[in-house]
């Protein structure tokens, strides 16, 4: 499909992401990722990460233009993450973003993270578009969102604590598992019985909220008195069953507002969706109701440059006004602000 080319900048976290988009169509995507840099700690460092992007950002800015074949001044629009996130990691992307857009003179657009992983399977379907029901499962955030139209977002529900990635990462560090959690459980998991420990699933009376600290409590505490008696089960049956019972309320919730809302079309982003177990479930679930499914391929669920871009196009096509420079970042930014 053809449409502006645009160059997406994602630096909300831990992973400097620059693609450049035509129309839905990428032409080139890059990331630097900044695991090997926290894992040691654990989990982010803001410091650490904000450092990160200032030494990534440039060079990957030029890998992604050079192997999309486009010359800078082609550009219709530069797309940078406005927020949510970390403030300096935000700053160091929308700074450099700025600093291209009044260079080059193009049109800048501040993007939501999570709008942008809203628009990621667009870049994998055509047949994507609301109305839809999407599953937004990251490190900070875990949210179901009722997408009446592109830019017309109602939150039904989202976590009162930890979002699903974050459970993923604490039970991880707490198993010593490493980091990040979630593909680290995924791969334990392999193997492992999803039914051998009945670990909670809480908020049955909140159709569409989340709540995972419990079951960062109900693990540590059952792990400890196996190991006090002397019974630790097989770790990969732990895992397992940590996975099921996360992946169990993430598609549950899901498909609760689907039944609410009486969509036909399912969407998912963000980094916990390119868990297996998790794509397994949500498909079979929809298979069963006669919705379609549309989750975009592992890197795409991830943050990508490419998502931030998408949204940034729908902008040109629908006659959006582009953001002042004088805009600055938003960590707090919330969906339809």
């Amino acid at each position: 499909m053809s449409g502006p080319l645009v160059l997406g900048i994602e630096t909300s976290c831990d992973e400097t992401g620059i693609a450049v988009i035509e129309g839905y169509d990428v032409k080139s995507s890059v990331l630097s990722s900044q695991v090997d840099d926290h894992a040691r700690f654990g989990g982010v460092v803001p410091e650490v990460a904000a450092r990160a992007h200032v030494e990534a950002i440039r060079p990957l800015a030029h890998q992604a233009i050079t192997r999309a074949g486009v010359h800078p001044d082609q550009l219709d629009a530069i797309a940078v993450t406005r927020g949510p996130g970390l403030v300096g990691a935000l700053s160091v992307g929308y700074a450099y973003g700025k600093s291209l857009a009044y260079s080059l003179g193009k049109p800048l657009y501040g993007i939501d993270h999570m709008e942008g992983h809203l628009f990621a399977p667009r870049l994998s379907f055509a047949g994507y578009e609301p109305p839809a029901v999407v599953l937004l499962a990251s490190g900070g955030h875990s949210q179901i969102v009722h997408v009446r139209a592109w830019g017309e977002y109602e939150v039904l529900g989202g976590t009162i604590d930890d979002a699903a990635g974050e459970a993923f990462d604490k039970l991880a560090r707490f198993m010593g598992l490493g980091y990040p959690g979630g593909p680290a459980i995924d791969a334990d998991a392999e193997g492992g019985d999803p039914e051998a420990i009945p670990f909670p699933r809480a908020l049955k009376d909140r159709p569409f909220d989340f709540s995972f600290s419990g079951l960062k409590t109900s693990v540590t505490t059952y792990l400890e008195k196996a190991k006090e008696a002397g019974s630790l089960p097989p770790r990969s049956d732990v895992s397992a069953s940590i996975q099921e019972a996360i992946v169990d309320v993430l598609v549950e919730k899901t498909f609760n507002a689907v039944e609410s809302t009486g969509v036909q079309v399912v969407g998912a982003g963000g980094g916990v969706l390119a868990n297996r177990r998790l794509r397994e479930k949500l498909e079979s679930e929809a298979n069963r109701r006669g919705v379609g499914l549309f989750v975009p391929e592992a890197a795409l669920c991830t943050d990508n440059g490419a998502m931030i871009a998408s949204v940034a196009v729908d902008r040109l096509f629908s006659g959006f006004e582009p953001d002042a420079l004088t805009l600055d970042v938003d960590p707090g930014l919330g969906l339809g602000s």
